[in-house]
């Protein structure tokens, strides 16, 4: 009760102030974008609705491709076409490229840590450094072929065992990303039936994703933040807490192996981040413990979620379209033959699959709004005033649904990228689900290999049938908010065994 008289007594006064800046026209600013009028204290909260990616998107035909929002506190701006992401990304991505981080993401300093949720800053490049090199290379991918390729044939075998019996596409997906992950920072499969670890991790992770994906009325009024209204700065810490204590022990023994002289034959990510010495020129010549422990972890948030929702939605769209999944069962049979295993070398000779893959991410963005960016000074940008601190919305997901981009745009044709130069690397503004500039997704190439890879294996090897999410032949489209967005109803699918593979 003490807690509720203090919120109404802060409430009651941050009203009456605003109610007077209001009638006064002193929140006023002249030369902002379009956008809808606010309430007092609150802005435009509920103009973001239960899908903010959606509910902007509708709002672009009424204020334009660029938006003004009033977000609590916060100023906000929304790029919602092509053309303006290529004015913010060509010209103004120096200034549009810091990161306020998000309160749940304050807990056991993770943002110190981060980054995906860092400031700008010298830690930060030192940081993407690292990341770059380890996971943006080709070299690099190029070694990492055969931990991919191990985990999806784990997959495979496990859809094999289950023949005939109705499969959890997205659990089992987000599993084989999770391992690569392992795999690849820690050497290991974390979710082995003998890594307990493992489990309680992977069970920790997914309530980090919920906890972080919920809207925080703390985030849009900071006056709460000392209250926690909803809980989710305590849950957070409670189930990242858990999460960091699990990493630091693996990374605590992988020190231990190290000062006892144990090398390894070849180094995972974890060996990279604790052996970097810098090299002088900014930040620390040695990452402290704590931070150390907040890398790997994020590798695992940052690459297994988004991975794995690619595949199910890309899944979903080719269940909706048989003509399409036929035509992709058909380059497969053509390019990989019967009775053989579809590898990553065969990627570059499946353009049909490779179309499917970049429709999907028009359609399905895995984080539609991407992550929200922070203007560091004040910006001239496309004739209006962006004042400093601005919180900015780049909709992914509208930009994939512009009419003026896209012929037919709400539908699936994958036929629409056959013979086009558009790719998601950074060149084309129409198609950015990993972002662009110096924010785009250090991750991107190891993630696209997986998702060719997991796809392709599952359409060459399965013949699909729809489950028990389905009454019928339709299959529910709707979306699932959250860090990512996923499929409401996740996608249960039958499988039958189509070709016996050899090596």
């Amino acid at each position: 009760m003490e807690y509720i008289t203090i919120l109404i007594a802060l409430l009651s006064i941050f009203i009456s102030v605003a109610l007077n800046l209001y009638l006064k026209g002193g929140y006023r600013t002249k030369n902002r974008p379009p956008g809808p009028s606010g309430w007092p204290v609150i802005g435009n909260i509920f103009d973001l609705g239960a899908m903010p990616h959606q509910s902007l998107y509708k709002l672009k035909s009424k204020y334009g491709p660029v938006m003004w929002l009033k977000l609590g506190s916060r100023n906000t701006m929304v790029i919602q076409s092509a053309a303006a992401a290529a004015e913010l990304f060509k010209n103004h991505d120096a200034n549009f490229c810091d990161r306020m981080s998000f309160d749940v993401f304050t807990s056991h300093n993770y943002d110190k840590g981060s980054l995906a949720m860092g400031r700008y800053g010298p830690f930060w490049r030192i940081l993407r450094r690292i990341c770059a090199t380890e996971l943006m290379t080709n070299k690099r991918v190029n070694d990492t072929v055969p931990i991919r390729r191990k985990c999806v044939d784990q997959m495979i075998k496990y859809v094999e065992d289950n023949e005939g019996s109705e499969v959890d596409l997205v659990h089992l997906l987000f599993l084989t990303a999770f391992n690569v992950i392992g795999n690849l920072t820690l050497s290991q499969d974390l979710l082995d039936p003998h890594c307990k670890e493992g489990h309680n991790f992977y069970k920790a992770m997914d309530k980090f994703m919920v906890w972080a994906g919920t809207p925080n009325f703390a985030d849009f009024l900071p006056f709460l933040k000392f209250m926690d209204p909803q809980g989710l700065k305590r849950k957070m810490n409670r189930d990242l807490g858990q999460a960091v204590e699990i990493i630091a022990g693996f990374v605590k023994e992988r020190m231990e192996e190290k000062k006892a002289g144990k090398e390894k034959q070849s180094k995972d990510f974890l060996d990279v981040v604790l052996e970097y010495e810098g090299d002088g020129k900014e930040g620390p010549q040695k990452l402290s413990y704590d931070k150390i422990v907040i890398i790997v972890l994020e590798m695992f948030f940052a690459g297994s979620e988004t991975t794995s929702t690619t595949m199910e939605w890309a899944m979903a769209e080719l269940m909706r379209s048989p003509e399409k999944l036929q035509k992709l069962k058909q380059e497969l049979n053509e390019v990989i033959g019967d009775n053989k295993k579809v590898e990553e070398s065969d990627i570059d000779r499946l353009p049909y699959l490779q179309a499917v893959v970049k429709e999907t991410f028009r359609l399905h963005p895995a984080i539609p709004l991407l992550l929200p960016r922070n203007t560091m000074q004040d910006t001239n940008f496309m004739g209006y005033h962006i004042p400093k601190n601005t919180q900015v919305f780049v909709n992914a997901w509208a930009i994939g649904r512009d009419e003026e981009s896209w012929e037919d745009s709400l539908a699936f044709k994958p036929e629409r990228f056959l013979g086009s130069n558009i790719d998601y690397k950074g060149q084309d503004f129409q198609l950015i689900p990993f972002g662009l500039g110096r924010r785009i997704c250090v991750g991107m190439l190891l993630g696209l290999r997986l998702v060719y890879l997991g796809l392709a294996s599952l359409v060459h090897t399965f013949d699909w049938e729809i489950g028990s999410n389905s009454g019928s032949e339709s299959i529910d489209m709707n979306e699932r908010t959250g860090i990512t967005v996923r499929k409401l109803v996740p996608l249960k699918l039958v499988p039958k065994k189509r070709i016996k593979m050899r090596n």
